[in-house]
């Protein structure tokens, strides 16, 4: 199960974005433009640039997230979004011993297809192994060789530290095997304008679904830290008419108040998500 956690943002980030605005047209220095803006005073002037659409101000606030539960499929969507930070946890580092995976809802909902799903899991986790021992055991041969050395003449601290090489090198080939469907980890960071971007393409109900209930949470998480900021931010039905013409989901009035109300549901850490179908 996908969870994000937003770990860390640009302190009182409405402050300094309308910090940032009001310098562009006011000879006064810094200081004196933070000293005049408490609480109040930033975040109504932040909601005024939301609503005239003066961007650039908001590239000063960023937000970091820790997600972690979603797939590869999807990390190769999100990192599409290029003003944005990402470190995400090696395949060619991190072996992958009895891996996780994503289950999409539409498989989860028909026994036969999850039965055939699992399979394809257990044979993949299987072959992966089986590769990694297999190419393991080729690249311990060849850098003891390269060494002059066999498994006998080398010292322990020294074969330790082959072995470890050549699980390395092996793992690194092996990956090619794992399904898109392998979990993976990450920290994302982004400014407030690229956020505002991901929501708007990633929150319609015609992105795939996985990243489509990551981007809707991360929104939710965002809202809570700074609601001016970010009160008109969501797909772009919401502020608007649907761009996607014949593409369109149809059901822009659903989308629309789902967006607009965002009720938090108290569960744990957790924040209850639901979909838009």
């Amino acid at each position: 199960m996908a969870t994000v956690k937003l770990i860390a943002h640009t302190p009182q980030p409405e402050k300094v974005v309308a910090a940032a605005a009001k310098l562009c047209y006011s000879a006064a220095d810094v200081d004196t433009l933070m000293d005049k803006l408490d609480s109040e005073a930033a975040g109504k002037f932040t909601d005024m640039l939301a609503e005239i659409g003066h961007e650039s101000p908001t590239e000063h606030a960023s937000f970091t997230f820790a997600i972690e539960g979603v797939s590869r499929s999807l990390l190769a969507q999100i990192t599409r979004h290029r003003i944005a930070s990402f470190s995400v946890q090696s395949q060619r580092y991190v072996k992958e011993l009895s891996f996780a995976y994503v289950v999409p809802p539409e498989i989860e909902a028909i026994p036969e297809a999850k039965e055939i799903f699992l399979a394809s899991m257990e044979e993949a986790q299987k072959r992966y192994t089986q590769l990694s021992a297999i190419l393991k055991e080729k690249h311990m041969d060849t850098l003891l060789k390269q060494r002059g050395l066999t498994v006998d003449m080398a010292d322990p601290k020294m074969l330790r530290g082959i072995q470890k090489q050549a699980e390395k090198m092996a793992i690194e080939d092996a990956r090619f095997v794992l399904p898109n469907a392998c979990d993976t980890k990450m920290i994302v960071t982004m400014n407030a304008r690229s956020l505002k971007n991901f929501f708007a393409h990633r929150c319609c109900n015609r992105a795939q679904w996985e990243i489509r209930e990551l981007a809707t949470e991360m929104l939710r998480l965002v809202k809570e830290a700074a609601p001016n900021l970010f009160k008109y931010a969501g797909p772009k039905c919401v502020f608007g008419e649907c761009p996607e013409g014949k593409m369109s989901c149809g059901r822009m009035g659903e989308v629309r108040a789902f967006f607009k109300t965002m009720v938090k549901e108290n569960h744990g850490d957790s924040l209850s998500l639901g979909r838009i179908e």
